[in-house]
């Protein structure tokens, strides 16, 4: 006996879905910015607030990415593409990812530059600039602080903000030291240390993308565990078969075949076994085939 679904998306969409404006927001007042730092380093000749309008130019396209994705998981499931196009935001999660890695190789690259040949600064306009900038950048964050900690996608797209938002403290210490000592090496000295904070969340939104694309176990689901909690339903001789893996955040689903020792209980465990995944583990896409010893034994001798 089996249990088959036809895949049918969540009514209230993806999880990064219902960030959908906040993310529209952001992205809008990035742009924004982006457009004033541009603009004041063409002023005052900074080429610390251009350099950082390109750091913005890849934030905004990461948003940008995010929103895309999620324009393409809203689009229904075709019998050629079961799930739909879900993955999209998984895949984003992940380019931006590999975008925010280098960056950061590009930020040392920046800062080794500087530390040999100092540029002169200009500390009085980068101020202003970079203080408007955390200001932005800070709003940004609120706007998508609760979402990442839901969505691969919108988690991305907060770390974008949050290394730019970094960009900025460091452009105002940076400028604050020189307007008040002259020390210019101060400017590539930070710019490293910014390269260094990222790497680590970077590498955590890398490894959390790889994961559900090689279809690992969630890490807030403990297997073993989800196998006993199985065998204690009345009925269940074994468990095969037995994997877990993300469609995408906060999709999870489960598929295994339940060895019985009799076939007319067959109904009392599928329903135990659902309520015990559903409930337990918070799995509400299950694939469930009950099998009776001997049809296990006939599949197994049929394939020597």
């Amino acid at each position: 006996m089996a249990r088959n679904h036809s895949y049918v998306a969540p009514a209230q969409g993806t999880t990064a879905g219902r960030h959908k404006s906040k993310l529209t927001w952001a992205l809008a007042l990035t742009i924004t910015f982006m457009a004033v730092e541009v603009i004041g380093g063409l002023v005052t000749g900074s080429l610390a607030l251009l350099a950082d309008a390109a750091h913005m130019l890849t934030d905004a396209g990461g948003l940008a990415l995010a929103l895309i994705a999620i324009r393409f998981a809203e689009r229904p499931a075709t019998p050629q593409k079961t799930y739909g196009y879900v993955r999209m935001e998984v895949l984003s999660a992940l380019t931006n990812a590999l975008v925010l890695l280098l960056l950061t190789v590009y930020i040392f690259y920046e800062a080794y530059q500087r530390f040999l040949q100092p540029p002169e600064i200009l500390g009085a306009p980068m101020l202003v600039v970079a203080v408007i900038g955390f200001a932005v950048n800070l709003l940004s964050m609120r706007l998508l602080s609760a979402g990442s900690s839901e969505s691969l996608n919108v988690k991305g797209a907060y770390f974008e903000v949050l290394a730019d938002m970094l960009g900025s403290i460091g452009v105002i210490v940076a400028a604050a030291i020189v307007m008040l000592t002259g020390w210019t090496l101060a400017d590539p000295i930070i710019g490293a240390g910014i390269g260094l904070f990222i790497i680590p969340r970077t590498w955590i939104l890398l490894k959390s993308a790889i994961d559900i694309l090689m279809e690992g176990t969630p890490p807030e689901i403990d297997i073993s565990l989800l196998e006993q909690k199985l065998l204690t339903i009345d009925g269940v001789t074994a468990v095969r078969d037995l994997h877990v893996w993300t469609i995408t955040s906060g999709f999870d689903a489960v598929s295994c075949h339940l060895i019985v020792s009799d076939m007319g209980l067959s109904r009392a465990i599928l329903v135990g076994a659902t309520a015990a995944m559903k409930t337990g583990f918070g799995l509400a896409h299950s694939t469930i085939q009950i099998e009776d010893q001997n049809f296990r034994s006939a599949e197994g001798e049929s394939k020597l």
